[in-house]
């Protein structure tokens, strides 16, 4: 009788053992599967019309749909390649909802001088007042992304306008800048709603990434090209982790598409999001991925 029902107890200890490590096995957190807001898109002139159009309009919203991308800022080098992508009847279609940004750069050599250049200021003013579809009050919702490789140059007259133009209309600003600008920018128009593109670079430690959003309660992060954010396994490294934690409804995420490798990068960049997404809790990894830009900009969420 012992040796009849001794297999039987070897399989019910081995099952039990399975159970037990199982039970114990760390629990991996399924990427995030919900909607994606992206909050800095660039169709830049080189997409649409260099080397024979690389990115036609066709070819950037399929993929935005494939990695369930529902909604853009759009800001592009000129302005045309955001008014194509606002007025494309495809891109509704495709339920794809674009947020078009006025850029103050018609081309590469305005990065280094708009901010003392009063043809951008006039520009701005125009492309409002015209809009995506010609109607009076446009259907721009914010300015930028625009570069300040100097702080100090927050400070010239071209960027304390704008940035008043912007709080007067209520536009967002997309600012590439370091932590100082930030304080300089605001001081121009202290409620204006300032997105920090790549949130906190140029190397500003997460306490002062801190310190900033608890001064500025509309300033918002954006987090592409954010060294530092993610660690290993493509998961949010600790003190970032904390930070987003900390404040679940001011960050946003964004592919900035500024060269045509970003478009052909776009899937992978999309995924990585959703990979460190997941790792947070279901009701901020939405917040994150749409629900803060969805919220910033009026959208259905």
């Amino acid at each position: 009788m012992f040796k009849y029902f001794r297999p039987a107890a070897q399989v019910i200890r081995a099952r039990a053992a399975i159970i037990l490590i199982a039970l114990c096995a760390p629990v991996f957190a399924a990427d995030y599967a919900g909607p994606l807001f992206d909050a800095h898109l660039h169709y830049n002139e080189e997409a649409w019309a260099g080397n024979g159009s690389p990115h036609p309009p066709a070819d950037v919203l399929a993929r935005m749909q494939r990695n369930g991308v529902r909604a853009i800022v759009a800001n592009s080098r000129p302005n045309d390649g955001t008014q194509s992508l606002a007025s494309l009847p495809q891109a509704r279609q495709a339920g794809v909802t674009v947020v078009p940004f006025i850029r103050l750069y018609r081309n590469r050599a305005d990065y280094d001088n708009w901010f003392r250049d009063e043809s951008i200021f006039a520009m701005v003013q125009a492309e409002f007042a015209s809009g995506v579809t010609g109607d009076q009050a446009g259907p721009y919702r914010g300015i930028g992304e625009f570069h300040l490789y100097d702080s100090a140059n927050a400070n010239q007259p071209v960027a304390r306008k704008l940035m008043q133009f912007a709080e007067k209309n209520q536009l967002a600003v997309l600012a590439h800048v370091d932590d100082a600008a930030i304080d300089l920018l605001m001081a121009h128009a202290p409620d204006a709603r300032l997105i920090w593109a790549h949130t906190g670079i140029g190397g500003a430690p997460v306490a002062r990434v801190d310190a900033l959003l608890a001064k500025y309660p509309q300033l918002m992060g954006e987090l592409s090209y954010r060294p530092g954010l993610t660690c290993g396994g493509g998961k949010l490294c600790p003190e970032w982790r904390a930070l987003i934690l900390k404040y679940p409804t001011r960050f946003m995420i964004g592919s900035d598409t500024w060269v045509n490798q970003r478009w052909q990068m776009y899937d992978a960049l999309m995924k990585s999001y959703r990979v460190w997404l997941g790792d947070l809790p279901p009701e901020v990894a939405r917040n994150i991925g749409w629900d803060n830009g969805a919220a910033r900009f009026g959208l259905k969420q």
